[in-house]
C-alpha cells in the first residue's frame, strides 16, 4: 500500500479543456495589458528579464510580449512564461472570471485519502503558484490544505525518470511507496522507470491513450490505493 500519492493535473484531476480553453486564452488575451500595467513591478520585471534573456536579449517589452504569445501558442514549458501566466490567472481567479475546474470524483477521493492519512502531492508542468491557485478556487472549496507539497518543472521534465527520483528523495520514501497518477503514457513510463507505482487515468476526453503496462482508472473512484 502506498504512503503517498502524486497526481498530475491536466486530464487527471482537472479537465484538459479548462486549461486549454479557459486558462491559456485568458492569459493570451490579457498579457499585453498586464505587461503595460505591471511591467515595472519587481516580480513581473524579474520574469520579463528572464524571458528576455531566453529570447536572446535586445527586445523591448512590446517585442518580448510577441515572443511570449508565440511561446504560449507553442505550449512551451518555459519558467518565466509559466510565472507570468500564474500572475495573470491569479488576477482572473481573484476577480471571479473563472473557478479552477476539478472533477467531483477527484475532489471527493482526495479528501478521503487525506483523511486516511495518505500524503498527497501535485506534479504538473504549470508553476507551483498556478497549481495552488487552481486548487484554492474550486467549486468544492479550497483543496490546498489536502496537499503536503507541489512540484513543477523546477524538479525536471515530467518525461524524465530523474524527476521522479528527485520527488522520491524529497518525500523521503522509496519509489514503491509512491503512487503516481497521470493521463500521459510517457510520464507514467518515466515514473515507473524510477520505481514509482503508476496508474493511468483515462477519462475519455481528448485523443485515445495507450496505457501500456500501467493500471487504468476511468475516474478516481477506480483507484484503490
Amino acid at each position: 500500500m502506498p504512503q503517498a500519492i502524486v497526481t498530475d493535473i491536466e486530464g487527471t484531476t482537472s479537465s484538459l479543456s479548462f486549461v486549454h480553453e479557459v486558462l491559456f486564452p485568458y492569459a493570451a488575451r490579457h498579457l499585453p495589458a498586464f505587461v503595460r500595467a505591471h511591467g515595472q513591478d519587481l516580480q513581473v520585471r524579474r520574469l520579463l528579464e528572464a524571458a528576455r534573456q531566453m529570447a536572446g536579449g535586445g527586445l523591448d517589452d512590446t517585442g518580448l510580449v510577441e515572443v511570449l504569445l508565440r511561446w504560449m501558442d507553442e505550449d512551451r514549458k518555459v519558467g518565466p512564461l509559466k510565472g507570468l501566466q500564474g500572475l495573470l490567472w491569479e488576477e482572473g481567479y481573484r476577480q471571479g472570471h473563472f473557478q479552477g475546474h476539478v472533477y467531483e470524483d477527484a475532489a471527493r477521493c482526495l479528501r478521503e485519502w487525506n483523511a486516511r492519512g495518505l500524503r498527497l502531492y501535485v506534479y504538473s508542468s504549470g508553476s507551483v503558484h498556478a497549481q495552488m491557485l487552481l486548487f484554492s478556487h474550486t467549486p468544492f472549496g479550497d483543496l490546498t490544505p489536502l496537499f503536503r507539497g507541489y512540484f513543477d518543472t523546477g524538479m525536471g521534465g515530467k518525461k524524465e525518470p530523474a524527476s521522479y527520483e528527485g520527488i522520491a528523495r524529497e518525500l523521503g520514501l522509496p519509489g514503491g511507496d509512491i503512487l503516481f497518477l497521470s493521463d500521459v503514457r510517457a510520464e507514467l513510463d518515466a515514473a515507473a522507470a524510477s520505481g514509482l507505482r503508476t496508474c493511468c487515468v483515462m477519462r475519455g476526453e481528448g485523443p485515445s491513450v495507450d496505457p501500456g503496462p500501467h493500471p487504468v482508472a476511468r475516474s478516481f473512484d477506480d483507484i484503490a490505493p
